[in-house]
């Protein structure tokens, strides 16, 4: 399922049960299923010109001067939410993960391949990424890009030959 500012018409079915594993874990958790004290998330709140970014790094498929400013980890599944920053002219390779990925646009524009399709994306687009599904970033000549990531899951990249 491919969600990119338009939906599939084949994710209404896909929807429905989304919603019903959704309701079950809300029935879990509000049952005890789950102890709230310890999954409790402190309240966070950060201006994009004060966020604390690491230093560039790259290289083996990421761009080279990619720097991120990690923001949290969900403590139910491990997955991370962080900024990347992409600087001007460079280009992340073809690769995927094994868990789902949500990005929004925050700054710049950026080409993205998602699977068989090419997407031109501006500030506040929005992409889900399903696990497993080969993607790649272009980003053009004229400016850095940055994108808020979150992931469903731990990160790994899974680089593609071509």
């Amino acid at each position: 399922m491919i969600w990119l500012l338009e939906r599939n018409e084949q994710a209404a079915p896909m929807k429905s049960k989304y919603l019903i594993v959704v309701c079950m874990l809300g029935f879990f958790i509000a049952a005890g299923g789950a102890n709230a004290a310890e999954q409790q998330t402190d309240p966070y709140a950060v201006n994009l010109d004060k966020l604390q970014w690491g230093p560039p790094g790259g290289g083996n498929g990421a761009p080279l001067g990619l720097r991120t400013a990690r923001q949290g980890v969900d403590p139910f599944t491990g997955g991370v939410t962080y900024y990347a920053m992409f600087p001007a002219a460079t280009r992340f390779d073809l690769h995927w993960h094994t868990h789902d990925e949500f990005v929004v646009v925050v700054s710049g524009s950026v080409v993205l391949e998602l699977g068989d399709r090419t997407h031109e994306l501006k500030v506040g687009a929005y992409v889900v990424i399903p696990g497993g599904m080969n993607h790649s970033w272009d980003v053009p000549d004229s400016g850095e890009v940055v994108i808020l990531v979150r992931r469903a899951g731990p990160a790994d990249f899974n680089y593609v030959a071509r």
